[in-house]
C-alpha cells in the first residue's frame, strides 16, 4: 500500500483518473460489485468524450475497460480503487469504506489510500501461556504468516514436577518469568528483521508477568486478548485480536484530537483552509485534521480558494478535491494528517491544522 502511494505521488499528467467504490467481501454483495463499477467508468467516460479529443477519450475509456475486466470480485475487501492516465493502469483493494465517486484530475486521487494506511495495521500476536508460545504476524484480520522459528517454543527448561517446590508460590514466579525473557528475547530477534508492534493473547496475569520482563516494552499493545488460544487456529485468534488492534487505533486517532484543542491555546493552530494551504507550500504544518467524509472541489487563485458545486468539477481549473490536494502537498513536506469520524471536527467546519510554528 505504502509502496503505491509512493508511486502515484510521483505521476502528474493532464487527465489521472481515480475510480473509489465501496465492495463487498462475501456473496450475495460482490456479485453487485462488477455493475457498480461499470457504471462509475460510464461516468468517468461521459466526463472525459465531454472534455477531450475522441481518441485520447477512447483510449482512457479503454485502459478502463481492459483494468477492469482484471478485476476478481470475490477477492474484494471494503472498497477499490483504479487509478489509470495514458501510462498507468493499475488497482488496488482497502480496508475501508468510501465514497464512491470519479476523479479526473491533474494528480490522482490517493486521500483513501492514506486513510486505509492509517486505519490498517500490520502487526503480531504473540499467544503466550506458560507451557507454549506463538507468533504470528497478521494484517488487519488477515494472517500473514504463522513465525515457524524459533516459535512455537514450549516450556521444557523453566518447569518443575517437584511438589513441593511447585507449592511455593516465589519460585514457580521465577520460573515463569525465566521462560518469559526467553521469549521476549526470541520475540525481539524477529523484530529486528520486521519490527512490527506486539499484540498479546494471554490471561492477564500472564500479561503482566511478561510486560515485567519485556526489553522493548513501548513495542507491545497496552491492550491484549484475554484468552488462553495457545491452541486454536491461527485465522480464529487473529479474527478477535483484529477486533481490539482497530478499536485501539481508532481510539489513539480520536485522542489525537486533544492536539489540536491544545494548539488552539497556544495559537499554533489554522482553520482558514486558503491559510492552511499557504501554511503547508511554506512548510509550516505539522498535522491534518480532516472528517473521513470532507470532499470539497475547488479553485485555488492567488486571492484565495473558492468552493465550487459537484457540478462544476469538470470546469477548467478545478482541483477536484481540495483536501487530498492538501494532504499530498503537507506530506511531501514530511507532514501527517489525522483522519476522524463525521462530526467530530463540526466546529472547525471538519478540517484544521497544527503548524510547527
Amino acid at each position: 500500500m505504502n509502496a503505491t502511494l509512493k508511486k502515484l505521488k510521483n505521476i502528474s499528467s493532464e487527465n489521472c483518473i481515480t475510480i473509489i467504490m465501496n465492495t463487498h467481501r462475501t456473496k450475495p454483495g460482490y456479485l453487485h460489485d462488477e455493475l457498480t463499477l461499470k457504471n462509475l467508468i460510464k461516468e468517468a467516460e461521459n466526463r472525459l468524450v465531454e472534455d477531450l479529443p475522441k481518441p485520447e477519450a477512447t483510449h482512457l475509456v479503454e485502459q478502463l475497460k481492459t483494468l477492469a475486466a482484471q478485476i476478481d470480485y470475490d477477492q474484494n475487501l471494503d472498497s477499490l480503487v483504479l487509478f489509470v492516465n495514458e501510462d498507468i493502469a493499475e488497482f488496488t483493494r482497502l480496508p475501508v469504506q468510501v465514497t464512491d465517486r470519479v476523479v479526473i484530475d491533474t494528480t490522482f486521487s490517493t486521500r483513501d489510500l492514506i486513510r486505509a494506511m492509517h486505519k490498517a495495521s500490520n502487526y503480531y500476536v504473540l499467544v503466550l501461556s506458560q507451557e507454549k508460545v506463538r507468533l504470528i504476524e497478521a494484517f488487519n484480520d488477515k494472517v500473514v504468516k504463522e513465525i515457524k522459528s524459533p516459535f512455537p517454543i514450549e516450556n521444557t527448561q523453566f518447569t518443575t514436577r517437584n511438589t513441593a517446590e511447585a507449592s511455593i508460590a516465589s519460585r514457580q514466579t521465577h520460573l515463569k518469568a525465566e521462560f518469559f525473557n526467553q521469549v521476549d528475547k526470541a520475540v525481539n530477534a524477529i523484530r529486528k528483521q520486521n519490527p512490527l508492534p506486539v499484540l498479546i493473547c494471554t490471561v492477564e496475569e500472564n500479561f503482566s508477568e511478561y510486560l515485567k520482563v519485556a526489553d522493548e516494552k513501548n513495542s507491545i499493545f497496552n491492550v491484549f486478548l484475554n484468552k488462553n488460544r495457545v491452541f486454536e487456529k491461527d485465522h480464529a485468534i487473529v479474527s478477535e485480536a483484529w477486533e481490539i488492534v482497530a478499536d485501539y487505533n481508532r481510539e489513539r486517532n480520536i485522542q489525537r484530537k486533544t492536539e489540536l484543542l491544545k494548539a488552539v491555546s497556544e495559537n499554533t493552530f489554522l482553520s482558514d483552509t486558503f491559510e492552511i494551504w499557504n501554511a503547508i507550500k511554506e512548510g509550516r504544518v505539522e498535522t491534518l485534521f480532516v472528517e473521513n467524509e470532507l470532499y470539497q472541489p475547488a479553485i485555488v487563485s492567488e486571492d484565495g480558494i473558492s468552493f465550487v458545486s459537484d457540478y462544476q468539477r469538470n470546469d477548467s481549473n478545478v482541483i477536484d478535491d481540495i483536501y487530498d490536494e492538501m494532504m499530498e502537498m503537507n506530506m511531501d513536506f514530511g507532514g501527517d494528517v489525522v483522519f476522524l469520524p463525521q462530526g467530530e471536527l463540526a466546529k472547525f467546519n471538519g478540517f484544521g491544522a497544527i503548524t510547527r510554528y
